[in-house]
């Protein structure tokens, strides 16, 4: 009687080449946005309610106005009670940040996460023909590297 391996039929590594590495890949497409006319109190509402540190600002035809983050909302709240003024009188269009930094969507996910530590943002709009499409967060980048774990960071190109 031979002796009879129970081990399976190991699966064929995955290929470099077969693994997804462009920022369109990982991005986020189903957004919570902000419009320019909002209080920032809604704003903070929503990120609250959708468990959101920020979003993009657009307009009526999804093109990016700005971005408007926690931060910008704590400024909010901090001039609010030193200025004594009510929390809702304030509109996202004065607290968004303007000509927000934006990514190409062809881009290697591995090469955005310098953009990151060089521009110290949790978050970048992708746009196509001047639209919103998607978002690239920090927790995006982590996926993909988690995702690319044990091939060569080289072949990623």
């Amino acid at each position: 009687m031979g002796i009879k391996s129970f081990q399976g039929r190991r699966a064929e590594p995955e290929k470099a080449a077969d693994i997804p590495v462009c920022v369109k890949d990982y991005m986020s497409t189903d957004l919570v946005t902000f419009r320019k006319e909002q209080t920032v109190f809604e704003v903070m509402e929503l990120m609250i309610k959708h468990q959101i540190s920020g979003g993009c600002v657009v307009d009526e035809n999804n093109k990016l106005l700005g971005v408007i983050s926690e931060g910008d909302c704590m400024k909010h709240i901090s001039d609010s009670r030193y200025y004594n003024m009510p929390m809702d009188a304030n509109l996202v269009e004065k607290r968004m940040t303007c000509n927000a930094k934006t990514i190409d969507a062809d881009m290697n996910v591995l090469d955005a996460a310098k953009i990151f530590i060089e521009n110290r943002f949790r978050r970048f709009p992708i746009l196509k023909n001047g639209e919103l499409v998607g978002q690239l967060s920090q927790r995006d980048v982590m996926r993909a590297a988690l995702n690319l774990k044990g091939n060569s960071w080289d072949h990623q190109k």
